[in-house]
């Protein structure tokens, strides 16, 4: 036998050598009863409700916001800053820009 194997021998030696424990164990009365009732019962509190809707919102509105950034990708990473100028000689942008002088 190797070391490992002695070690193990004489740790379950002591073990079977131990006094039994004297306090009790088992589960106190009607205690599965109860624990069984209680998870096969229906009456989920509204929160509970809102909750899990509220986590399912997250993620559709998480996947929505990762979808509009995919699609829009050139327009938030564009180089060309001559288009970022306003049209200011286009027919309806004069029009609102001659009432408002």
């Amino acid at each position: 036998m190797n070391p490992h194997d002695q070690a193990w021998q004489r740790l379950v030696t002591a073990a079977r050598r131990a006094p039994a424990d004297p306090r009790d164990t088992a589960a106190p009365y009607g205690f599965a009863a109860r624990v069984a009732a209680r998870a096969f019962t229906s009456d989920a509190p509204l929160s509970f409700f809102f909750e899990r809707f509220s986590w399912r919102a997250l993620g559709v509105a998480c996947l929505l916001m990762a979808v509009t950034v995919a699609a829009d990708y050139s327009l938030i990473n564009h180089n060309n800053p001559a288009e970022d100028e306003l049209p200011t000689e286009d027919g309806a942008v004069a029009a609102v820009l001659d009432l408002a002088s």
